[in-house]
C-alpha cells in the first residue's frame, strides 16, 4: 500500500496560502481545516492553511512527511440516517516549527495574501506570561508568538493598514477573542513596541470571539487498518469526528464576506454576540449530560446512547431538555428545538460510545455552571421548580453516597472537600439533613441554595424517593 503524499495522491489540489493556524492536532484538522476544505469546494475562497506548531513537541514533522494530506472519517446520524464518510483533506500546505525554524515562522508575516490567523492552543494557551521576552525565538506563550508575528508584519509592510490580520481563536473559553486581545495589548506594553504599532494592531487587525462545537475522537485506532484499506493509502494522520459541527463567530458581515464559510452550506454563523449560542450549548448539551449521567448509571445504564434510548430514562432526558432547560433560553423556539434535535442525534450516535461515568467527574461544579442557572430562571419564569433538574441534583447526591451498583463499587470523583462533606451528610442517615447540608455548602455553590423557595423540601423528597424505590422506579414516579 502506497504512503499518502502529493505524489501518490495527484487528485490533491493546491490553494493560495491565506491562513496561519496555531495548532496541528486532531480537533483543528477535523473542524477548521475541514470547514476551509468545504468552503473551497463550494465557493471561490481558494485558501490553504499553514500549520504552526504551538509547543516545542508536536506533529509538524509527521504532517510534512505526508505533505500535510490526511483523511477525515465523519460518522454519525444526519436527519435520521447513518453517515460514515471518508474524505481526503488537502487544504493544509505545510507545517512550520517556530522552535526550530524561527525565521521561516516570521517569514509567514511577509506573505501579502496571508489574511487569517486561527488557533486552538487549549484553554491554558490564551495567557499572558510576563517572563516572555520579545527577543525569544520564539516566545513561549501563544499570545507572545502572535505578537512577534504581528510586529514583523507591521514592520515589513511599513504599517500598511490594509495588511492586518483577521484572528479567530477557537480555544474553549467564553469571549476567547477578548481574552486574546487583552494578552496582545499586555505584550505590546511590556515589550514597549510603541504607539504606532499599537494603533496598527487596534485598527488594522480584528480579534473575534468564536464558539466551536464538534466531538472529535481523533485517530481511529480500532478501525485505522480498515480505513487505510478503504482509501487505498497508508495514512498515519487519519482523523475521526462526528458529523455535527457548529462554528459561531462574533464578527460583522464584512468579515463574513472575506471568510465565506457560511455560504458553503455549513453551520457557520456570523453573529453580533456569541453569548446566547454559548449559553445554548452549555444549557442544551452539557446541561442534560450532567443530570442524565447519574440517573442513567444508577438505573443500570452505561452510555449516553443507552440513556436516551431507554424507555424511562429517555423520557427523563426529553423532559429536562425540551420542557425545562429550553424554557430558560432566549433564542427563537424553532432554533432551540432544531439545536436540541441535533443534540439528541449526537447523543444516540451509534459510532460513539460516550460512557456516563466519564461525564460524572466533578458533577457538582458541572451542575453549578450548567444546570443551576436553569433552575433559577425556570422558577422565575414559571413560578415552580423544574422537577427534572431538581431530581437530577438528587441523583448526583445519591451517586456521591457511594455503595455498589450490582457487584461494582461506586467510586465518585470530585474535590476532596466536597467528597468529605457528602460522606458526613449521608452518615446522618437523614435525607432532610443531606438536602439542607448540600444546598448550604457555599464551597460548592458560592451561596446558600436553601434560600431558593421550595428547593430544600423538593430535593429531600426526591432523595427519599430514590432511597425507597431505587433510581429507575423513582424516575418513573416523577415523570
Amino acid at each position: 500500500m502506497e504512503r499518502l503524499n502529493r505524489q501518490t495522491a495527484p487528485q490533491a489540489k493546491q490553494y493560495t496560502e491565506k491562513i496561519i493556524q496555531f495548532g496541528e492536532g486532531n480537533f483543528l484538522r477535523a473542524f477548521v481545516d475541514w470547514i476551509v476544505w468545504k468552503t473551497n469546494q463550494k465557493t471561490d475562497f481558494d485558501a490553504s492553511v499553514v500549520l504552526v506548531q504551538p509547543i516545542d513537541r508536536g506533529m509538524v514533522d509527521m504532517l510534512n512527511e505526508q505533505d500535510c494530506l490526511y483523511h477525515l472519517n465523519l460518522q454519525g446520524i444526519d436527519e435520521g440516517k447513518a453517515v460514515d464518510s471518508v474524505e481526503l483533506i488537502d487544504v493544509v500546505s505545510r507545517g512550520v516549527n517556530p522552535y526550530r525554524d524561527f525565521e521561516d515562522y516570521l517569514a509567514l508575516a511577509e506573505q501579502p495574501q496571508m489574511r487569517f490567523i486561527i488557533s486552538n492552543t487549549t484553554e491554558a494557551g490564551i495567557a499572558f506570561d510576563p517572563s516572555c521576552k520579545f527577543s525569544d525565538r520564539p516566545a513561549l506563550s501563544y499570545p507572545g508568538k502572535l505578537v512577534q508575528l504581528l510586529y514583523h508584519r507591521y514592520e515589513h509592510f511599513k504599517g500598511d493598514m490594509g495588511k492586518g490580520f483577521i484572528i479567530f481563536p477557537c480555544e474553549l473559553i467564553f469571549e476567547n477573542g477578548k481574552h486574546l486581545k487583552e494578552c496582545i495589548r499586555q505584550y505590546i506594553k511590556l515589550w514597549e513596541l510603541g504607539e504606532d504599532f499599537s494603533n496598527w494592531f487596534e485598527n488594522a487587525c480584528g480579534v473575534y470571539s468564536t464558539l466551536v462545537d464538534r466531538i472529535v475522537p481523533g485517530y481511529p485506532r480500532d478501525t485505522a487498518a480498515q480505513l487505510c484499506e478503504r482509501v487505498g493509502y497508508q495514512d498515519n494522520l487519519l482523523d475521526k469526528a462526528e458529523i455535527f459541527h457548529l462554528w459561531v463567530i462574533e464578527a460583522p458581515q464584512s468579515v463574513a464576506a472575506e471568510f465565506p464559510a457560511d455560504k458553503a452550506g455549513l453551520h457557520v454563523l456570523f453573529v453580533p454576540s456569541e453569548a446566547p449560542y454559548h449559553e445554548r450549548k452549555v444549557t442544551l448539551l452539557n446541561g442534560p449530560h450532567t443530570v442524565l449521567s447519574p440517573v442513567g448509571y444508577l438505573s443500570g445504564l452505561d452510555t449516553v446512547r443507552e440513556c436516551c434510548e431507554d424507555e424511562i430514562v429517555g423520557k427523563f432526558v426529553n423532559k429536562v431538555m425540551y420542557e425545562e432547560l429550553m424554557e430558560t433560553l432566549n433564542l427563537p423556539k424553532e432554533e432551540l428545538v432544531k439545536f436540541a434535535d441535533d443534540v439528541k442525534d449526537r447523543f444516540v450516535n451509534p459510532f460513539v460510545k460516550h460512557f456516563v461515568t466519564s461525564i460524572m467527574l466533578n458533577s457538582f461544579p458541572k451542575y453549578k455552571t450548567r444546570d443551576l442557572p436553569g433552575v433559577k430562571v425556570y422558577l422565575e419564569r414559571k413560578g415552580v421548580l423544574p422537577a427534572g433538574l431538581v431530581f437530577g441534583l438528587a441523583a448526583i447526591c445519591t451517586y456521591y453516597k457511594g455503595g455498589k451498583r450490582g457487584d461494582v463499587e461506586i467510586v465518585p470523583n470530585d474535590d476532596a472537600k466536597i467528597m468529605e462533606s457528602l460522606k458526613a451528610l449521608w452518615a446522618t442517615g437523614d435525607v432532610s439533613k443531606v438536602a439542607e447540608g448540600v444546598l448550604a455548602d457555599e464551597y460548592i455553590w458560592g451561596e446558600d441554595l436553601n434560600r431558593i423557595p421550595g428547593l430544600t423540601a423538593l430535593l429531600a423528597e426526591d432523595l427519599a424517593l430514590i432511597q425507597e424505590k431505587g433510581m429507575r422506579e423513582a424516575v418513573a414516579t416523577i415523570l
